[in-house]
């Protein structure tokens, strides 16, 4: 029998989805096949400590784990698919592959994936690129724009110009828009820090919001009319999707309490849409895909329109969305007939396989014997 396949599981993290990542990977860990991989939890608080295997089984089992009851380790890495603690004890020697379920800055934006890089560990989903951009909703925004694919109107704020001329940026933005808007921190996900405003009251309580959290602000548009549906993205340099989803929020919008806490939404699947929109939908969804250069997996959101199809804008890309049981992204998998385990299984592979070919790329200049 050949060795099992070596796992590390990485978790917490420092952004605002800290909890979603943990619920997430208590799923991860419950799913995921034994006779396959042998499995290694990686943590990290809510500080940014990287933590030992017996602290992250703490964080595991409890998101509101004290930082005092912790043993954090300084993390280096050896370049050899290893992770080295600063004590010079192994987190994570020998991994073949890290599955990070990271969600928002500090594990969704590049800067793990950059990381894991360096340490020679092949890591489930995008690399640094694709990550970066996708997480910045405002970078995300332009590239789609370059691509051709349709969005609503949107502006970014940076918050010291917020801060330093609040009433110049009210004044641009309700000449660029009528109300309602959405006002979006440009790095984070969840929809953490959204809200929706109906005038210049609720504006500036939303700019306010999303400053808690962002240096860049993102205002956009509201899609009038329109159903949100939810694309499964699932591949490499020739991906696929999965059965579309349709998302009816039961709050005014799909915020963070609809998601995870009420459970007043209904999720349909498949989404109520023509079999010509669903092509189309799954064919932007591709594109959107390869266009910031994501792999193993993404979930694409778009808004439809309610009583004419061929309005479509894209709303937003996700390079590692929730795996929790009532997550989409594993719904629309398990709906198309992949199951939980066999996912796991799958984006495994695929980090593996993209891993295996970006070695392929040569470092070498390629001097030949007496060129000098």
């Amino acid at each position: 029998m050949p060795d099992k396949i070596r796992v590390g599981v990485l978790f917490g993290g420092r952004s605002a989805e800290h909890e979603v990542s943990v619920t997430s990977a208590r799923s991860v860990l419950a799913a995921i096949d034994r006779d396959k991989y042998e499995v290694t939890m990686i943590g990290i608080d809510r500080d940014g400590q990287w933590l030992s295997a017996g602290d992250a089984q703490k964080l595991l089992g409890s998101a509101q784990v004290v930082a005092d009851d912790l043993m954090p380790v300084r993390l280096d890495y050896a370049g050899s698919g290893e992770l080295i603690a600063g004590d010079g004890s192994d987190i994570g020697g020998g991994l073949d592959v890290i599955l990070p379920i990271l969600h928002g800055p500090f594990g969704e934006d590049g800067t793990v994936q950059g990381l894991l890089a360096l340490a020679g560990v092949a890591c489930v989903g995008s690399g640094v690129l694709g990550s970066a951009v996708s997480m910045d909703k405002d970078m995300m925004k332009r590239v789609f724009r370059d691509t051709g694919l349709p969005q609503v109107d949107f502006r970014c704020v940076m918050r010291n110009r917020w801060r330093a001329a609040r009433d110049e940026v009210l004044a641009d933005l309700e000449t660029a828009f009528d109300y309602p808007v959405f006002i979006k921190p440009a790095n984070l996900g969840s929809s953490v820090g959204i809200t929706k405003a109906h005038d210049r009251a609720g504006l500036t309580q939303g700019l306010e919001e999303a400053a808690r959290y962002d240096r860049k602000l993102i205002v956009e548009a509201f899609a009038v009319d329109c159903r949100e549906v939810e694309a499964a993205v699932l591949g490499n340099d020739d991906p696929e999707v999965a059965l579309l989803g349709e998302i009816v929020p039961g709050n005014e919008f799909y915020d963070y309490e609809a998601k995870y806490i009420d459970d007043n939404s209904q999720l349909v699947i498949p989404a109520r849409v023509s079999p010509e929109t669903t092509k189309r939908l799954e064919r932007m969804a591709c594109d959107a895909f390869l266009a910031v250069d994501a792999a193993g997996l993404s979930r694409v959101d778009f808004f439809v329109g309610e009583q004419d199809e061929s309005v479509i804008y894209i709303n937003e890309i996700n390079t590692l969305p929730g795996f929790t049981p009532i997550s989409m992204y594993p719904k629309l998998w398990d709906a198309s007939g992949v199951s939980y385990g066999e996912l796991i299984d799958r984006l495994i592979g695929l980090a593996i396989e993209r891993h295996t070919d970006m070695q392929d790329t040569s470092t070498d200049r390629g001097i030949e014997a007496g060129d000098a």
